[in-house]
């Protein structure tokens, strides 16, 4: 079936053939295809998606289909009444920790709505399985995109887009599959959106911190009559705790449920040390500590063998006010080594490795409370080491937010990937910062690139630590 492309007065919108391939700084690596690929392509035959209502954000302006793989992840395609040709395949972030569920998809689509407004197919799997599991997402996401090409259409161009966690789903994902059956490049290019990039053995260095130094200061979580337990492990695995329960220790130490006026001067006091010392908003509290027992307990209970991979022995922590009271602090956090073989196992799962063989843009809020924005250096020096940093542009804006950044951003950077991609004319931070503000029209205000913008070492916000 073929679609008619968007009124070419769109911004930026691309020629569909008969165009030239990537110049020589974007020259593909050497095709090969993965074990895991060639198995994923030699299963039988995905049911058809049915047809089923679309999200209200995109009900007037697309046709939806919805459908469980042959792993039991659902998914939720919406193909636009005026499609351009062209598939973003989306990963989604968190991640969530229970049964997958179709409204996951339903909520993703509604988040990035901007795609099919922008006149792309839009396609998102919930995940076989919730919990952190980088590559079974990566297969899933792969999978999607098989039973888009074969029961619904076959797109000019696929863009793999990760968000979040999903970044690193995007990432693993490109690096493992990078040719089909026929020879041809699954995706053409890669969006990474406010991306969790520097792999599980360093990303969430800085939950691990919180951890220690919240129950330095406010000792409820475990409380002392509650058995103890080694924080890195998040939370026993026969321990019965729900966030609501998270969240009323938090509130009732710190007191976040109320305006910072109405805190009591000792609880002031203890969330200007946590904000100072793990260096994250006090808004965003909760929802790492949240990470830092729930996700963590995920990790070591079905990831990694029962041993965990994160801790904190070496880190000297700074931030108190004075020398005198961050040697009290030092001398008073809980102190965890993490254990060599769950790093390894978790390494493997989470990691990029850089080889990416097609474009890859990036861009991140410079003020982004979940992902900072020095996760980006990392990624950068793993591209480096793998040879591929000319297929690697990055972006940063002054937005400080995480979830979603706006809505004229997400179209300029597609449009840049796709002529990088169709003419090899790879974009720059201050090509792409230029070149956005035509969308606004479209699209509304929104545009805040930062193209002279550079992330710091990751170290200068999370302390190195000692490693396996």
């Amino acid at each position: 079936m073929r679609y008619p492309l968007l009124n070419s007065s769109l911004p930026g919108r691309l020629a569909l053939a008969g165009l030239a391939v990537l110049a020589a700084a974007c020259a593909p690596l050497p095709p090969q295809a993965p074990a895991s690929q060639a198995k994923l392509q030699a299963q039988a035959p995905e049911a058809a998606p049915t047809p089923t209502a679309c999200p209200k954000a995109v009900a007037s302006i697309a046709r939806c289909l919805s459908g469980q793989d042959s792993a039991g992840a659902y998914y939720l395609i919406a193909l636009p009444n005026q499609w351009n040709g062209h598939l973003v395949l989306h990963a989604h972030g968190g991640p969530a920790l229970g049964v997958p569920k179709l409204e996951r998809s339903v909520e993703d689509l509604e988040r990035w709505a901007i795609m099919v407004k922008a006149g792309y197919a839009w396609a998102g799997s919930t995940f076989r399985q919730g919990g952190v599991e980088v590559r079974a997402a990566a297969e899933d996401t792969e999978r999607l995109r098989q039973i888009f090409v074969s029961q619904v259409a076959q797109p000019q161009r696929t863009i793999l887009h990760g968000q979040s966690w999903g970044a690193s789903v995007a990432a693993r994902g490109a690096e493992r599959f990078t040719t089909t059956a026929d020879g041809k490049r699954p995706y053409d290019a890669v969006l990474l959106t406010s991306g969790v990039l520097a792999g599980g053995s360093r990303s969430y260095d800085f939950r691990t911190d919180l951890r220690v130094v919240y129950q330095y200061l406010c000792g409820n979580h475990p409380r002392p009559t509650e058995a103890a337990y080694p924080l890195n492990i998040g939370l026993p695995a026969d321990a019965h705790m729900a966030q609501a329960d998270l969240q009323a220790r938090v509130n009732e130490c710190l007191g976040l449920d109320k305006p910072q006026a109405e805190r009591t001067p000792d609880q002031q006091r203890k969330v200007k040390l946590i904000t100072d010392v793990v260096r994250i908003p006090a808004s965003s509290i909760h929802s790492h500590m949240n990470w830092a027992t729930f996700h963590y307990r995920d990790v070591v209970q079905h990831r990694t063998g029962g041993a965990s991979p994160f801790g904190n022995q070496g880190v000297r922590y700074s931030g108190s006010g004075d020398a005198a009271a961050d040697a009290v602090l030092n001398a008073g956090v809980l102190r965890y080594r993490a254990d060599p073989a769950a790093v390894a196992r978790f390494a493997q799962d989470t990691d990029p490795t850089g080889r990416i063989p097609v474009p890859v843009l990036t861009v991140k809020g410079v003020n982004d409370p979940t992902a900072f924005v020095e996760l980006d250096s990392v990624f950068k020096a793993t591209m480096d080491k793998a040879g591929t940093s000319g297929h690697l542009v990055q972006t940063f804006t002054q937005h400080s937010g995480h979830s979603y950044l706006s809505d004229p951003t997400y179209p300029t950077l597609v449009a840049a990937l796709l002529r990088w991609v169709d003419d090899g004319t790879q974009p720059t931070p201050a090509s792409i910062a230029s070149q956005c503000p035509a969308f606004e029209a479209a699209f509304g205000k929104g545009c805040a690139f930062l193209p002279d913008y550079r992330p710091a070492a990751l170290n200068t916000r999370v302390p190195d630590r000692e490693r396996p």
